[in-house]
């Protein structure tokens, strides 16, 4: 059976183009500063948003009326779920996929009934990927939709819940190994508050610890060669989460000697939500060593709650993939599309439009980003303005082999007068949209 039986798979017909659906920008192995766009971007579909998700708000019932969300078996739908995605999948020409573990299974009754309707979908996915040639970028656990998640996961102040979630997080790490997973994500979608009033900070903080390194042990344990990545986000579905913005999970990191085995993976929605730009957030991870992966989406500038829709400007995302080309490209991770059709866009090939945008989006964007850095000027204009760093004073100074009398007795001794130099903003500005628009 097709689930897509009017879509055929989609193709590059250049910026002539005049069918909806087909690439304008995106051809796949086109080199880009010599190497393919498909590797550059790394470009992956979620199978939450797009097979799961009824098309619910807090305010209304799904509006879908997908084949695969039908009455009926569970596990039967988990298998039309799967053909459903694969056929999308495949007819789109993406790379990669992800998944959380009860997108492709369901959660059954108990433990002993979510274990084994897993392993019988991995079969599945894996009998899959070998006949399509998709690959996954990660794999992770939903350890927040379930009611008992209420009060979070490894924060929890039950410990069984804690157990619970790491069986999870276990099952779900050894399925995303099997199917070669390239990361691994934990998202604390829970993890944070309410209310102080009854909340321990110290208790959860050390709990959340606790977990991240019984992770990175696992994954040792166990041979997993990709990387372990952190999802940050700022709140809803609660008042505060733990994992707040890259900066602080870089502290926390830091504070339990993880910063060596755990990398974060960035959502556009995410940064926004925590009053920073995309482009922030990215420059930051990259320049604290920690960038991972990248979740490709936005959010709307009138809505305070993470919209899920997915990227369409090519402004942001030259931005943001020129700090990713600068910190040498993406490794293990790519960028996935956690992004939903909205909800009055009812019909399955919907699906593509919204996907086919998103990805000619960011292969203009890469080719974008790479006459920058082809032609570097904002590099250039960033070395002349610290060059008095690079040797005399400066370099000594930074180098800890001057006290602070010593550089005050400089100071005295040469009568320094700095005045202010311009910082050129709109210069620079200018130089970003001649860039992008030519």
């Amino acid at each position: 059976m097709s689930y897509f039986p009017a879509v055929t798979p989609i193709r590059f017909e250049g910026k002539q183009a005049q069918s909806p659906l087909a690439f304008r920008h995106y051809e796949a192995d086109k080199l880009v500063l010599g190497k393919p766009m498909r590797e550059h971007l790394r470009m992956a579909a979620c199978y939450w948003h797009s097979f799961v998700w009824p098309g619910s708000d807090v305010f209304g019932a799904g509006t879908f009326r997908r084949p695969w969300h039908g009455a009926g078996d569970a596990m039967e739908m988990a298998h039309k779920k799967a053909d459903a995605a694969f056929e999308f999948f495949s007819k789109l020409g993406i790379d990669y996929y992800t998944f959380h573990d009860t997108d492709v299974a369901p959660e059954g009754a108990s433990l002993a009934e979510y274990r084994n309707n897993f392993a019988q979908m991995l079969d599945v996915l894996e009998r899959k990927q070998e006949q399509t040639g998709l690959r996954l970028l990660w794999g992770t656990a939903n350890c927040f939709s379930n009611p008992r998640f209420a009060a979070g996961a490894a924060s929890n102040p039950n410990p069984e819940l804690f157990a619970y979630a790491a069986a999870q997080v276990f099952t779900a790490m050894n399925a995303t190994q099997r199917l070669g997973g390239a990361n691994y994500v934990l998202w604390g979608g829970r993890e944070g508050y309410e209310t102080l009033l009854n909340t321990d900070l110290k208790r959860e903080r050390e709990q959340l610890g606790r977990f991240m390194r019984l992770v990175v042990e696992h994954k040792h344990k166990i041979g997993f060669k990709g990387t372990l990545l952190i999802e940050p986000k700022p709140q809803e579905p609660t008042k505060h989460q733990y994992d707040y913005d890259s900066a602080t999970v870089y502290g926390f990191l830091k504070d339990y000697g993880l910063e060596q085995e755990i990398k974060v993976n960035i959502e556009a929605n995410h940064a926004t939500l925590a009053g920073h730009s995309f482009h922030h957030e990215i420059a930051t991870a990259a320049s604290l060593g920690i960038l991972g992966s990248i979740d490709a989406n936005r959010g709307d500038p009138q809505n305070g709650w993470d919209t899920d829709q997915f990227p369409n400007s090519v402004e942001e995302l030259t931005l943001v993939t020129y700090e990713v080309l600068k910190a040498g490209g993406f490794t293990t991770g790519g960028y996935n599309f956690d992004s939903k059709v909205r909800r009055q866009s009812l019909d399955e090939v919907d699906l593509f439009h919204g996907h086919v945008g998103a990805m000619d989006v960011l292969a203009l964007s890469l080719e974008r980003a790479a006459g920058m850095i082809e032609n570097d000027l904002l590099a250039q204009f960033k070395n002349q303005r610290y060059a008095g760093w690079d040797s005399g004073i400066g370099q000594d100074m930074l180098a800890g082999k001057l006290s602070l009398s010593e550089i005050a007795e400089h100071a005295f001794a040469k009568q320094l007068d700095p005045q202010a130099v311009s910082g050129r903003q709109e210069m620079l500005e200018n130089l970003v949209n001649r860039a992008i628009f030519g």
